[in-house]
């Protein structure tokens, strides 16, 4: 898999990304579902992996990785980097400012982030309304508003995003590389990001262990 960065196009202001506002359910597009890896993804990058659906349409794709973590990276030492609070407000941030995941969003512009949240928080001309009452900023406006405690209810912070040019996240449907399934608020936000794979198989009725093959993936 080779993620371009032709997903530049969503960002767009305000309301649906132009060209980008399909339902999966009348065209076979997928922004606000879930994509799920298959067992046998021999992509390291992908392995595992759970990504909500932004934007896709014939221009491309984009998706943010919902259950990678970042690794040593949490969200109070980020705002600090980034000068948004002093050290010391590490210890008077809002509850939902301390628990806020840090995830590694995909291969695609990885020193960006993007805030994947629950609707009731709205930037104009900066937010993306997707679906379901999910939506994406990606300014740090919105990361402001959460160190005060003024943000959306649901939150995660991805460094980077998942990108696919014109046909070809459709192509690697084809040949059994993902398969999707309803996005719903838990297995975007849950804290439990260990499980949110098997979860979202089992949201389908699969099991990963029915999925194995001779590729030696479990």
């Amino acid at each position: 898999m080779s993620p371009e960065g032709k997903a530049g196009k969503t960002r767009k202001t305000g309301g649906k990304a132009a060209g980008m506002g399909h339902n999966s359910s009348d065209d076979g597009y997928l922004d606000g579902q879930l994509l799920i890896a298959m067992p046998v993804m021999s992509d390291p990058r992908f392995e595992r992996s759970v990504i909500y659906m932004c934007a896709h349409s014939s221009e491309g794709a984009m998706g943010i990785i919902v259950n990678r973590p970042a690794g040593s990276i949490d969200f109070p030492g980020l705002l600090v980097q980034l000068d948004i609070i002093q050290k010391p407000d590490q210890i008077k941030l809002p509850e939902n400012a301390e628990m806020m995941k840090v995830m590694k969003g995909g291969p695609v512009d990885t020193g960006r982030g993007f805030v994947l949240h629950s609707s009731d928080f709205y930037i104009q001309d900066a937010t993306l309304n997707i679906d379901d009452g999910i939506s994406l900023t990606a300014t740090v406006d919105i990361l402001k508003a959460i160190a005060k405690g003024a943000g959306p209810e649901h939150a995660i912070l991805a460094l980077g995003y998942a990108g696919w040019g014109p046909g070809q996240l459709e192509n690697e449907i084809q040949h059994n590389g993902w398969l999707h399934c309803d996005a719903d608020p838990d297995l975007i936000f849950g804290a439990d990001v260990d499980e949110k794979y098997d979860r979202a198989l089992r949201k389908i009725g699969i099991e990963a262990g029915m999925l194995s093959n001779d590729a030696g993936h479990a």
